[in-house]
């Protein structure tokens, strides 16, 4: 059983490690789960989450983990503060022991541990350079907990195993797509952006999203996410025809507040008819526009998600995660 805001990581379960007075006989072998771990002040477990993560260490054997969970203790928010420049120094000290890791999900805090866009964050590209073999990284929020200005960044770098890359936002600042869109990652082959609202620190617009929409920039890339924007009928539109979506196998452009006139511009732009997978879940679609999506699409082959119908409040569009 756990408690995590994500079930799996790494096609391996989630699972909390334990309070210290559980035997380390009856943990799972290092590498049959995905190993949450998390502190909180007062119920027993050690001072602080630095000694925590020690006894994780030297009770699961390092070598043998492949993926890892960061949840509350190493991630917080401004008023239930953790430092999240310690985390990274804790997992780059660690990094010639955590030599099989290969999936790292930052700040699993659920909706009682902390709202989406106040969770603390820091530069996530200094966990790439100590994990070369990582092939997995997943990161949530971006709340800045800093009197520098500190927040959410991902700095330009190479890397060269990264697959799977994930920001999970509810108001994604621009500067982190820009540094993405300025990265080397020859082998990434799914990237999912949640944009989120301007209400809540989207800065993100659709001229930052052209480098990675041209499809120059990350030549493996096949699972494209685009989603949870409240401008995703302008995400669409430049999807619409755009490079990069001929190399696609799957295109989520779901969980926003898109609308017939985002799906029209789909529809009259390039073809589509080559994807496996077209997400549009949680829409504000009309009946009669789902039913000409899903007569151009589904009778070619393509599996078309157009779950949770959406119906506008006061005339106005909310995506699925914005607070």
């Amino acid at each position: 059983m756990t408690l995590s805001h994500i079930s799996e990581l790494h096609g391996l379960p989630v699972y909390d490690f334990p309070l210290p007075d559980t035997s380390p006989a009856d943990l799972p072998a290092a590498d049959s789960v995905a190993w949450k771990i998390s502190w909180h002040e007062g119920n027993g477990e050690e001072d602080d989450y630095a000694s925590c993560w020690d006894r994780f260490l030297e009770t699961v054997d390092p070598a043998g983990v492949r993926a890892l969970v960061l949840g509350a203790g190493a991630y917080g928010t401004e008023n239930d503060y953790a430092d999240p420049r310690e985390t990274a120094e804790l997992l780059a000290a660690a990094a010639d022991r955590l030599t099989g890791l290969r999936a790292l999900y930052l700040a699993d805090l659920d909706f009682e541990e902390s709202e989406l866009s106040w969770i603390v964050q820091d530069d996530v590209s200094q966990f790439l350079a100590p994990f070369p073999r990582l092939e997995e990284l997943g990161v949530r929020g971006s709340g800045n907990g800093f009197s520098d200005g500190t927040g959410l960044e991902f700095k330009p770098l190479r890397h060269d195993g990264l697959r799977i890359l994930r920001f999970e936002n509810g108001g994604l600042p621009s500067h982190v797509v820009q540094g993405l869109a300025a990265s080397e990652l020859p082998a990434l082959e799914h990237l999912d952006i949640w944009l989120g609202e301007e209400w809540y620190g989207r800065t993100t617009t659709v001229a930052d999203l052209a480098p990675i929409l041209d499809g120059s920039r990350f030549p493996a890339l096949r699972r494209l996410g685009l989603q949870n924007a409240d401008i995703q009928d302008e995400i669409a539109a430049a999807v619409a025809s755009a490079p990069v979506v001929a190399q696609l196998t799957a295109l989520h452009l779901g969980r926003g507040a898109l609308g017939d006139a985002g799906a029209e511009a789909l529809l009259s732009g390039q073809p589509l008819l080559h994807l496996k997978e077209l997400d549009l879940s949680h829409h504000f679609l009309s009946d009669a526009m789902m039913e000409r999506v899903r007569q151009a699409l589904e009778p070619h082959g393509v599996q078309v998600d157009l779950s949770e119908q959406e119906v506008e409040e006061d005339g106005e569009r909310y995506v699925v995660a914005g607070e």
